[in-house]
């Protein structure tokens, strides 16, 4: 009885053991990116971050638990949307057409927490600007006027930073571009969550494969080294176009504020 007993007791801790290095080897492969946890929580500080990327077009002030970027619209880069005569203009892209605006001087205010943190209920994003670039432009998300997809009549009407102005004048990013960022990994700015936003691909090369419905997932980053909720642009192609979509669907925190 006591041999049985004792060969008993060393098969259990054999097998406790290799469990043990299991688990241990599949929680460590899982570093890069875990969408549940840490990083959604409001317990990384996006202020120096914010501080360091936006460009000086923008001006930050910093309020006990938010952050104020300002800016007025304009974008540094070239635009067929500048018009003729500007120092800025070039000619639209072969294939795309232009619709009757201009870039305009905005009045812009986006308000955000300096520790985004995940909403329980997730709020759909709405037309308008949801985010802003490091360069100040208004980001929007995937629909236009009616609150309809991009169809292929206003595609054509974007330039090759993904842009077109709306109502008001109002330059806007929809989609990525040769100026904030495309098939790469580049941080392109904030949504009104607080939450960065960036281009198609992971710090490591990579294309994310674990995106959530609303196009984000935690990780670290080139910005970050403490993992923190993140979104990334469409990898996919719109409608077949040069074009990939920054951001659809709902925001992963609670939206501050976005004057204009």
């Amino acid at each position: 009885m006591f041999y049985t007993n004792t060969r008993i007791m060393k098969l259990t801790l054999g097998f406790i053991l290799a469990a043990s290095a299991f688990i241990t080897a599949t929680t460590s492969g899982c570093k890069k990116d875990d969408s549940s946890g840490g990083g959604s929580g409001g317990d990384v500080s996006v202020t120096s971050v914010v501080t360091a990327k936006y460009t000086s077009a923008v001006t930050i002030a910093t309020s006990g638990s938010s952050i104020t970027l300002r800016s007025n619209g304009t974008p540094a880069h070239v635009s067929p949307y500048w018009l003729v005569g500007h120092a800025l203009y070039e000619a639209q892209i072969a294939g795309q057409n232009t619709n009757p605006g201009s870039i305009g001087v905005q009045s812009y205010a986006m308000t955000i927490p300096t520790n985004p943190a995940e909403a329980t209920s997730k709020e759909a994003t709405s037309l308008g600007p949801i985010g802003m670039a490091l360069n100040g432009v208004a980001i929007f998300n995937d629909r236009e006027g009616g609150n309809v997809p991009v169809d292929a009549g206003v595609l054509q009407s974007f330039d090759r930073a993904g842009a077109h102005p709306g109502p008001g004048n109002t330059y806007h990013y929809h989609f990525t571009g040769d100026f904030t960022g495309n098939d790469d990994a580049k941080l392109i700015g904030f949504l009104r969550d607080g939450f960065p936003i960036y281009a198609r691909k992971d710090n490591d090369g990579s294309y994310p494969s674990n995106l959530d419905a609303n196009g984000g997932h935690v990780g670290t980053t080139a910005d970050f080294s403490t993992a923190i909720y993140h979104y990334h642009a469409s990898n996919v192609a719109y409608m077949g176009s040069r074009f990939y979509v920054l951001k659809a669907g709902s925001y992963n925190g609670t939206k501050g504020t976005f004057t204009f």
